[in-house]
């Protein structure tokens, strides 16, 4: 099966890649020139744990190509995926239009019948948008069917998600593309991986109800990890007997500086946009949005308290994507909290395995560091903001002599209090 994806950014690149790992002929699309000759040179502009190797396995067997050449990827493929980017307007709602522009130049170029399938986040009645798009476009007589797939990638381990995913949504009325589609995905059908076949709006509206959920949950715990810090309570062990409660589970249950990224922020603006709009009042939504922004202010006064006065005073940063494992900083609670202490007067210094060069984007008025020891050097406080692993078991009594104060927040709680405060530190965590 020839495949096209249309969108070589995060959900595109991986989505191809993938694909191809399971044997289909697939050619990724994008009119970012550069984007694909690195590409072709087996560069991929995202940092993604193995996607490098899927690659150029794919490449170097010829199953994975790319290019620039829209209409003639469309026209030799029988699914084409929409992965374009559907970034949050002023109002909140989900920009749609490299959807439309997509949709279009399918619409030009059909020239059979095809499954025009959406792997972009998109609102519920983004289908029937594609579907009239097309069809105002296409020469009289063509056909074609219009499904959705949404996503449900977690970037840092977005391969073994694809490859072991928790379901396969597909949204779609028509029995010829439905079974096209499964063929597609038969590997994972095989495994008895859990489809569920629903209607396009539907599917659509599955992917933003399920990061509003999470991104719920995430807003939840942190609630209660203020409610821990003022009732001298652990957190960690409220989360932990919250999750192995069958009903909850323990994913998401981590408190922190908020969530991030490109989809959780966009998404749960998203679906609050959609519930305005046919005037739902959906209070639960609105409260995780403003618990996640609130966050990150409690965060900038815990620094603050710390550092009683800051002006003039130090910080050392470790961390700066909104997750490990990622380059990603869409989103990232760094940017607010960095850009809050520097206002402040803070002299911030920053590492991250990943991410410094993408955070120069969003970042200024601050120093780059090789490495955690030079971040703590001359540093009156060393902040933890993302959790990558290289953090975890640093060694601080090597730390300890290089800070101008010994003093740790630990905003992703990867250290034990008691242990970091009987080397000499003076410790603060969330929740803890």
């Amino acid at each position: 099966m020839n495949i096209a994806i249309i969108g070589t950014g995060y959900v595109g690149l991986v989505t191809g890649a993938c694909f191809a790992e399971f044997g289909v002929n697939v050619t990724c699309v994008d009119k970012d020139e550069t984007k694909i000759n690195k590409l072709i040179a087996g560069e991929p502009p995202i940092y993604e744990p193995g996607l490098d190797i899927v690659i150029s396995k794919g490449v170097r067997e010829g199953r994975l190509t790319f290019t620039t050449n829209v209409p003639e990827a469309i026209k030799k493929a029988l699914v084409v995926f929409i992965a374009v980017g559907t970034p949050s307007r002023e109002d909140g709602d989900a920009d749609l239009s490299q959807v439309a522009t997509v949709a279009a130049e399918i619409g030009q170029n059909l020239n059979g019948y095809k499954v025009i399938v959406t792997k972009s986040t998109v609102p519920a009645g983004t289908g029937a948008l594609v579907k009239r798009i097309i069809t105002e476009n296409a020469p009289d007589g063509s056909t074609f069917s219009i499904a959705s797939n949404p996503e449900f990638l977690r970037e840092g381990a977005a391969i073994e998600d694809f490859m072991h995913p928790d379901r396969i949504v597909i949204g779609c009325s028509d029995p010829q593309a439905i079974a096209i589609l499964k063929d597609l995905y038969s590997p994972l059908y095989l495994i008895d991986i859990p489809f569920v076949v629903t209607t396009v709006e539907t599917a659509e509206l599955i992917k933003y109800a399920s990061n509003a959920f999470l991104a719920t949950k995430i807003s939840f715990i942190n609630e209660i990890a203020m409610l821990c810090d003022r009732l001298g309570c652990d957190v960690y062990n409220v989360a932990r007997a919250m999750g192995l409660d069958k009903r909850i589970g323990p994913d998401f249950l981590h408190p922190g500086p908020g969530y991030g990224g490109s989809c959780f922020p966009k998404d749960t603006r998203a679906l609050g946009h959609i519930a305005s709009r046919l005037d739902c009042d959906f209070k639960l939504i609105k409260a995780t949005i403003e618990v996640n922004e609130r966050q990150k202010d409690f965060m900038v006064d815990k620094i603050k308290r710390m550092l009683k006065e800051p002006t003039g005073k130090t910080v050392g940063i470790l961390g700066l994507a909104f997750k490990p494992n990622t380059n990603d900083m869409r989103e990232s609670p760094t940017i607010p909290i960095i850009n809050a202490l520097v206002e402040a007067g803070v002299k911030v210094q920053v590492n991250d395995p990943v991410a410094m060069k993408e955070a120069a984007h969003f970042l200024s008025n601050i120093k780059y560091c090789n490495d955690a020891f030079e971040t703590a050097t001359g540093a009156d406080l060393l902040v933890f903001l993302t959790e990558w692993n290289q953090y975890r078991k640093l060694d601080l009594e090597k730390i300890k002599p290089l800070m101008n104060k010994p003093a740790i927040a630990d905003l992703r709680n990867i250290y034990d209090p008691e242990y970091v405060r009987k080397l000499g530190f003076e410790y603060v965590g969330v929740g803890r």
